[in-house]
C-alpha cells in the first residue's frame, strides 16, 4: 500500500509521475474538463493544527475528482478521550485516504503502519511532502514546462532548473523540498544559521547530501547567485502563537504565548540577515523567482516588496496545491492513468 509521508519512500520516477498527472489535470481543468475518477470515494482530513491552503486544496481536489472530503478536527472530536491507535483505526474505516495534518509525524507513521488506507502527511513537524511537490510543479511551469506550452513535459521543465536556494530556518518544508530537488538532480543551496530542532531528520539529510547536490552556507550571496528559485518560510512555529491572535504577521508580537516569547525574540535576531527581500534578489539573483509556501509573515522572513516583486510566483504556488493534491490522491489509489 502506498503512503506519502516524507518523500524518502518515493523514487525519482514516482515524483515525476505525480508531477505529470498534476500537469495533465491542470490542463484539463483549464479546458473545463473534470474527472470522476474518485466518485463515491471519501477523503478523511484529520487536523491536529490549523490550515488554510492544505484544507482548501485537498477538499477542492476531492470534489473536482468526483469524491467527498470530511473535515475532522482532533480537538472537537474524541481523540483526546481515548487511545490514539484505537481511534485512528476506527476513523480510517470511513474513508479511502487519510490526509493527516499532525503535530507529530509519529502519529502519521502509526496510522500508516496499520495499512488500512493510504495516508498522507499533510504537514508535520518534520515533513510537508504535498507542499514540496506543489512547489516543484510551480518551478517546472516557470522553467519552460507545461504552463508555457501544454505539450511540454515535466522533464523539459526540470532540465532548466539548475539551482534552488533556501533562506532562513531549516524546517519541515525545507526538508522535503531539499530531498525532492536532490532526487531530481537539482542543486539545493541552504543559507540558514540553524535548523528547527524538532524538524531534524538525520536519515533524510543523509539521503539528500549523498547526492552531492546539497550545499549549506552562511553566505547569502553564495546561496543566491545563479539560483533559478529562492524559497523561504516562517522562522516561527505555529505553536508559538495563541489561537485567538493567530501568527506574528504584521509584527504583532503580543500574539506570542508567554512561554515562547524569549525564543520568538531570539529567532528574530538570528534570522534577520536571511530575510527574503527585493534588495537581495535584485542584487544577487535578479533572474530568480521568489517563492513562499504561505502564510507570509511580512517584515520577518519576507518583505512586502518581495511578495509583490515581478519575480514572485507565490500565488501560483498556492494554486498549484490544488492540482498536486489531485495527483497525489490519484497516485495513492492507483488511478493516475488519466
Amino acid at each position: 500500500m502506498k503512503h506519502l509521508i516524507s518523500l524518502k519512500e518515493q523514487t525519482k520516477d514516482d515524483i515525476i509521475q505525480i508531477l505529470e498527472t498534476a500537469r495533465k489535470l491542470k490542463t484539463l481543468r483549464k479546458e473545463g474538463k473534470f474527472s470522476n475518477a474518485l466518485a463515491y470515494r471519501t477523503l478523511i482530513m484529520l487536523f491536529q493544527k490549523g490550515s488554510t491552503r492544505t484544507r482548501l486544496s485537498f477538499e477542492a481536489a476531492m470534489t473536482e475528482l468526483g469524491g467527498h472530503a470530511i473535515f475532522l478536527e482532533s480537538r472537537t472530536s474524541q481523540f483526546s478521550l481515548t487511545d490514539f491507535g484505537d481511534e485512528i483505526r476506527a476513523v480510517m474505516r470511513f474513508g479511502s485516504v487519510l490526509m493527516f495534518r499532525a503535530l507529530k509525524v509519529a502519529d502519521v507513521e502509526m496510522a500508516a503502519s496499520y495499512n488500512q488506507i493510504p495516508v498522507v502527511d499533510a504537514c508535520s513537524e518534520k515533513y510537508h511532502p504535498a507542499q514540496s511537490l506543489g512547489d516543484m510543479l510551480t518551478m517546472v511551469e516557470h522553467s519552460g514546462g507545461p504552463a508555457r506550452n501544454a505539450t511540454h513535459s515535466v522533464a523539459g521543465g526540470l532540465e532548466n532548473i539548475k539551482k534552488v536556494a533556501w533562506l532562513g530556518i531549516e524546517n519541515n518544508v525545507s526538508n522535503t523540498l531539499m530531498l525532492t530537488c536532490a532526487k531530481l538532480g537539482i542543486s539545493f543551496y541552504i543559507a540558514a544559521p540553524e535548523a528547527d530542532p524538532v524538524s531534524i531528520d538525520k536519515q533524510l539529510n543523509k539521503m539528500a547530501e549523498k547526492t552531492g547536490l546539497v550545499k549549506r552556507t552562511l553566505d547569502v550571496k553564495e546561496a543566491l547567485e545563479g539560483a533559478n528559485y529562492v524559497h523561504t518560510d516562517t522562522w516561527m512555529n505555529m505553536e508559538f502563537f495563541s489561537a485567538e491572535g493567530g501568527s506574528a504577521s504584521g509584527g504583532e508580537s503580543s500574539k506570542v504565548k508567554p512561554e515562547f516569547a524569549e525564543e520568538f525574540e531570539r529567532r528574530k535576531r538570528t534570522f534577520a540577515p536571511y530575510q527574503l527581500n527585493a534588495k537581495i534578489i535584485d542584487t544577487y539573483a535578479p533572474q530568480a523567482k521568489i517563492m513562499h509556501c504561505m502564510p507570509c509573515h511580512i517584515g520577518y522572513e519576507i518583505t512586502r516588496d518581495a511578495i509583490d516583486h515581478p519575480n514572485s510566483v507565490i500565488f501560483d504556488q498556492a494554486e498549484n496545491r490544488l492540482h498536486i493534491q489531485k495527483a497525489i490522491l490519484l497516485w495513492l489509489l492507483g488511478k493516475h492513468n488519466i
